[in-house]
This record gives structure tokens, C-alpha cells and sequence, in this order.
């Protein structure tokens, strides 16, 4: 009887690591899958596009949610009005929260809108909501900010290459209202940053460029977003939680807005080199995720019925096993299933070697050879710490969880 419910349990749990690991298997898979070069004709009716706009260059509003970033937002900022592209077609604001006089003072001198918020729990969200409130009342360099045509959002620690806007600019030619730039590491000081760093790149290529290779719209990361303005001014009042990405993601694809992924424009991120940061960045993304589950389910139905498989995959998403832990899981159950039963345990290796399969392909080649096994030995530490997480869950809690800089 012991053996039978045992049995029973062995069966049950592999079919739930089994779930996560054939979808990323799928989309590892597709992202082989040939890209069609852009014709003559699209670049032609690209060009049209902007004639038809009667301009050349869009106007971008670029906003920077900064709590608690003195070490990094400067360097930032300074790097981005650094652009290829003209003066009088972007602009920069960054919203300072819980940071110093000195770093205020020195971002006050650089040609940018610098809006200094109180708030009483400050979330990402809030911060973006209240630079819109500014921008709807007041004009930038003589234009209103139904002028701008479309809305930047970066995180703190991002920085971006000079020609980052003409390239965009490009691309929001071609009509896209939702783009998610290709973020990536900017630092590989030790491993868990190096591990960190992977760690994107796999979701780059299942989540967003595996997606869009079958018409699937990109997964949001939370900075190097670009969105259409008015979309977003009618929309980040909706936002209240901590997982403002994954809120943005359900109501674009609620109103079956596309998301396009663009791999060749970069927003270099500076990647979590302590484990502790690890710990409360993974505790912040397994929150929005289960928030986001919740929150998306009692929409299927009616998803369902409207044939919007965007949605309806992005709540999939929303229910998968993170890939460390999924990895681990399995690693550790072909062990322990080797020595209850070598019948038992062939399934758990099979699926074991499907994990590491989807993980591989899904890894950029540069980063195969980037002496990423020799970083192995501090994954068993980081998956124990996103466990201890599971414990610290609160699906109804909405509070801001920072992740600093360290020094």
C-alpha cells in the first residue's frame, strides 16, 4: 500500500516538472527556426510610414524610476543624452525617490526633467504614474505631451549604446505600439552575476525571440520597454502592484497588442552579484508571478472564446517552474528515484536530460563557452534561496521589494 501511494506521488510530480520542461523544450526548439529577412518592399513601407507621420524622427519620452540609485543613475543618465539623435526629439526625465540632496543636485544640472515624488510606499509603478500626472500638465522645450509619440521605460542601471534611439526609431516605424529592446549583461564580476546573466539570455531566447518567431507576442522584463504614448498614458493608471512588467503584459495582450522583441537593440543591465540580492530579486519575481497568475486566470474563459493564444500562453507562463529550481528538481529526483527503483528513476532521467537539452539550445553560443560550468557550483546555493522564497510568498502583498547596487 506504502509503495502504491508512493508511486502515485512519483507519477503526479513528474508530470508537473514534466509540464514546464516540454514548454521550454518547444520554445528552445523554435528559436532555431529560420528568421525571413526583411524585404526590399518592407523597408520601402517602412520608410513610407514615417513620410506619412510627415517626419523623420518620432519624439520619445524616456522615463527613469529611481529609488534609492545614487551610485548608478547618473552614469545612466549621462550615457543616454549621449544620443545619435535629435536633441529636440527626446527627452529625459527621472523620477528621484528616497535619493540623496548631493545626487539630486548634480541630475538638477543636466538638461532633464527632475520630479523628486514623496511617497508613502514607493513602487516602480507610482513612480511612473506620477511623471505622467507632470507631463499631462506641463510642456517640454514648448511641446505638450500629446506631442511625444512614444514613452522609454529604464531601469536606474541601464545604459544604452548612442545610436540606441535611430535604431528604435526604425523600428517604431513599422507600426509596432509594444517593443521590448534586447537586455543584457553589462558586468561578469563573479558568479553568481556571470550565473545572472545566462539566466536572461535563456529568457530572451524562449520567452521573446522563440515567441515572435511564431507570431507570439515577447515577454516584458521591466526596463527597455518601449510603448505607444497615448497607450500608455491611458494605461499605467492601471498598474498596482509590484509587477508593474507583467501588469503591462496582460493588459497589452488583453487588448491584443502585439509585443515585438528586437535582439539587436541593447539596454546593458547591471546583473545581482550577491546572493542576498539574488534572494530578494527571484522572492520580487516569484510574488509577481503567482500576483499575475491569480489575476489572469478569471480571464481564460473569455480568452478562450476570443482565440487570443497570447494570453492565454502568457497565463501559462505565469505557472511554470523557475528553470534553477526545475533543473535541480529534476537532478535530485533522478538521484533519489535511482535508489527507491531503477524502473522508476529512466522517466526522471529522461526528463532530466530534456532540461538540460532546452537550457543549452536556449543558451547564446558566446555564453556556452563563457566557462559557465565552472559557476555550476553556486546554482545549488541560489535555487536553495529562491526555495526559502516559496516561504515568504504573499500573493496579496503589493509592497515595492528593492534590490540595491552593491558597491
Amino acid at each position: 500500500m506504502i509503495w502504491h501511494l508512493i508511486h502515485i506521488i512519483d507519477i503526479l510530480l513528474w508530470l508537473l516538472l514534466a509540464a514546464s520542461t516540454v514548454y521550454i523544450l518547444f520554445f528552445a526548439l523554435v528559436s532555431t527556426l529560420w528568421k525571413k529577412r526583411v524585404s526590399r518592399l518592407t523597408k520601402y513601407l517602412t520608410g513610407q510610414v514615417l513620410a506619412m507621420r510627415k517626419k523623420e524622427h518620432f519624439s520619445y519620452l524616456i522615463l527613469y524610476p529611481a529609488y534609492n540609485e545614487d551610485r548608478v543613475i547618473l552614469n545612466s543618465v549621462q550615457k543616454f543624452l549621449a544620443q545619435y539623435y535629435p536633441y529636440n526629439c527626446f527627452h529625459v526625465a527621472v523620477i528621484s525617490d528616497h535619493m540623496q540632496p548631493e545626487t539630486n543636485q548634480k541630475l538638477s544640472e543636466l538638461p532633464i526633467t527632475l520630479l523628486q515624488p514623496v511617497f508613502e510606499k514607493s513602487s516602480k509603478a507610482k513612480a511612473m504614474q506620477y511623471a505622467m500626472d507632470h507631463f499631462q500638465k506641463a510642456e517640454v522645450r514648448g511641446q505638450r505631451s500629446e506631442d511625444f509619440d512614444y514613452v522609454i521605460i529604464l531601469d536606474a542601471d541601464n545604459v544604452v549604446e548612442p545610436h540606441f534611439l535611430e535604431q528604435l526609431n526604425e523600428e517604431c516605424a513599422k507600426g509596432y505600439k509594444a517593443i521590448q529592446c534586447h537586455r543584457c549583461a553589462k558586468n561578469s564580476d563573479n558568479d553568481v552575476a556571470v550565473l545572472d546573466g545566462v539566466s536572461e539570455e535563456i529568457n530572451n531566447t524562449i520567452f521573446r525571440k522563440a515567441h515572435n518567431r511564431i507570431g507570439l507576442s515577447s515577454a516584458l522584463i521591466g526596463s527597455g520597454m518601449c510603448f505607444d504614448f497615448q497607450w500608455f498614458k491611458e494605461n499605467v493608471y492601471k498598474l498596482t502592484t509590484a509587477g508593474e512588467d507583467r501588469e503591462l503584459e496582460a493588459l497589452l495582450l488583453q487588448q491584443k497588442v502585439y509585443i515585438q522583441y528586437e535582439p539587436d537593440i541593447h539596454v546593458f543591465d547591471e546583473k545581482v552579484s550577491n546572493k542576498d540580492n539574488f534572494q530578494k530579486q527571484r522572492l520580487r519575481w516569484m510574488t509577481a508571478q503567482i500576483q499575475s497568475l491569480f489575476r489572469m486566470l478569471p480571464y481564460i474563459p473569455k480568452a478562450i472564446m476570443a482565440f487570443n493564444w497570447d494570453f492565454i500562453d502568457k497565463t501559462i507562463q505565469q505557472a511554470l517552474i523557475p528553470r534553477s529550481m526545475l533543473v535541480v528538481l529534476t537532478f535530485a529526483m533522478s538521484l533519489l528515484m535511482t535508489i527507491v527503483s531503477r524502473t522508476w528513476c529512466i522517466k526522471w532521467w529522461c526528463l532530466f536530460l530534456a532540461v538540460c537539452i532546452a537550457l543549452y539550445i536556449a543558451t547564446p553560443k558566446q555564453l556556452r563557452r563563457h566557462s559557465v560550468f565552472g559557476k555550476i557550483l553556486s546554482l545549488p546555493t541560489l535555487v536553495w534561496k529562491m526555495t526559502l522564497n516559496i516561504l515568504k510568498i504573499d500573493r496579496k502583498n503589493t509592497d515595492f521589494i528593492h534590490t540595491s547596487h552593491d558597491k
